[in-house]
């Protein structure tokens, strides 16, 4: 297991994660439906981008080597996998 993982337990983020994006979901789906969110849990900080690796690559751009909770505006989880599905296939 990498140091990243054993610091940052994936459960514990996805978790923080969730309940913070529960608490900001409507002000984001009024202005950034569609949009990637990338959310440092510890900070509450919010990375905005039009797909999830531009969203990622600001976050990491100021937090190398730390774990993101990553959601689409607008869309619960299973709506985001079948539109990955399809846009990958």
């Amino acid at each position: 297991m990498s140091e990243l993982a054993k610091n940052q337990p994936f459960q514990e983020i996805a978790e923080k994660g969730a309940a913070l994006y529960r608490e900001m979901k409507a002000e984001y789906e009024l202005t950034q439906r569609g949009k990637f969110l990338a959310i440092e849990v510890e900070k509450k900080k919010v990375y905005i981008g039009n797909t999830s690796g531009e969203a990622l690559e600001q976050a990491r751009s100021e937090n190398p080597g730390t774990l993101f909770y990553v959601v689409k505006v607008g869309f619960d989880s299973a709506e985001t996998l079948a539109h990955s599905l399809v846009s990958h296939s």
